[in-house]
């Protein structure tokens, strides 16, 4: 609620309708009948009156001429959910202020400011729970004295301040019970399910071949001694493609956050274990994330910014890539989805909540990973 007296006008408030006007105004009032009735009775309070206006009008006037009000960041940047610290800075070049009132888009509630203060600097800690950009309105300083005879507003120098809240990134967790010992030793839920899509299937065990290579699970079923058969080293760089299609309703924003944080999340994963690339929605052509993290500063701030999308990712890229696609979706798959409207490849799944009554490989920022059947072409062959 604006205070009494202060103008809704862009720059400093005017003071119309103020009080302290009215008290003037009634004070000259009671001035004349006493003059004109000569009721002595009427003088002092006259008196009083229009020099309480005076006064009030003319210290709100003089403080706000030479107030100042200003915000400092100590980022432009910031991750969900973490603390962004900042601080505003009240100055009166002219005497002290008479009291009042100080606002800023990012606080709850205004600060109010006691009488006599020249100089006020208030540290603030706030977070935000959603990721992209905030354009913050300069804070406002309404100077007004003690009885609210008379109020002035004072605007925050500078431009607005524009923030980027970026997403928060999590550890993937390993489903327990799906992987085994040998396949997790060393690696996350993730790692393992891109290393066991990445494979080539199965050939003859090669003498000198290393025991990593062995493929246990067909040796237990009496299969023999076989070894996996991965794609080329170079060619294994894992994919990472976001789908920032949503299914309308009011959880749509809830699951494409809960996607974007999974991207982020898999992204810094993959990264550690060598590096990967990430497609984002719109976009032909993969960014490269190499596991010096160079490229993430851009990367996060464009995760940052990802919104609704309409149109699928970019089948080419996905059909082309001779690695692992992690394919990162806003919506499950749905029953009866017809090829066509299905991803033109993907190897691992990975979708906000669960996908049907599948076990999830792995789980990462509310999101649950899944071993895709087209990713899981050597378990068929094998048990052919």
């Amino acid at each position: 609620m604006s205070p009494r007296g202060v103008s809704r006008e862009r720059g400093r408030g005017r003071l119309r309708g103020s009080p302290a006007l009215w008290s003037i105004a009634l004070g000259l009032a009671l001035l004349l009948l006493g003059g004109l009735f000569a009721a002595a009775p009427l003088y002092p309070p006259g008196v009083a009156f229009a020099l309480l206006g005076t006064g009030a009008l003319a210290w709100v006037t003089r403080a706000s001429a030479g107030a100042s009000v200003r915000r400092e960041l100590s980022a432009t940047r910031v991750v969900e959910d973490q603390p962004l610290r900042m601080r505003l800075e009240v100055r009166c070049r002219r005497g002290s202020l008479p009291g009042g009132e100080l606002r800023d888009p990012l606080l709850a509630r205004s600060i109010r400011v006691a009488p006599g203060r020249d100089h006020l600097g208030i540290p603030i800690e706030v977070r935000f729970a959603r990721r992209g950009r905030r354009v913050l309105a300069a804070p406002q300083l309404v100077v007004r004295d003690a009885l609210n005879l008379a109020a002035r507003s004072v605007p925050g120098a500078g431009e607005a301040d524009e923030l980027l809240v970026l997403p928060r990134t999590e550890p993937v967790r390993p489903q327990a019970g799906v992987l085994d010992a040998r396949s997790a030793r060393g690696r996350s839920g993730l790692r393992a399910t891109v290393a066991e899509s990445d494979l080539d299937g199965v050939r003859s065990y090669r003498e000198g071949a290393p025991a990593s290579r062995i493929h246990w699970s067909a040796l237990a079923r009496g299969a023999g001694l076989v070894e996996r058969r991965f794609r080329g080293e170079a060619d294994r760089l894992p994919l990472v493609v976001l789908d920032a299609r949503a299914d309308a309703g009011p959880a749509a924003d809830v699951r494409l956050d809960a996607a974007v944080r999974a991207a982020a999340s898999l992204c810094l994963e993959l990264a550690a274990a060598g590096g990967c690339a990430l497609l984002l929605p719109g976009e032909r052509r993969p960014r490269p994330l190499g596991s010096d993290l160079a490229a993430w500063p851009a990367l996060h701030a464009r995760l940052a910014l990802v919104a609704h999308s309409t149109s699928p990712p970019w089948s080419a890229t996905l059909a082309s890539h001779p690695g692992a696609v992690v394919y990162v979706s806003a919506r499950p798959p749905r029953a009866g989805q017809s090829r066509r409207g299905s991803p033109a490849r993907m190897d691992v799944l990975v979708v906000p909540g669960r996908w049907g009554s599948r076990a999830p490989r792995f789980e990462v920022s509310g999101c649950a990973g899944y071993l895709t059947p087209r990713g899981a072409h050597t378990t068929a062959e094998t048990a052919a």
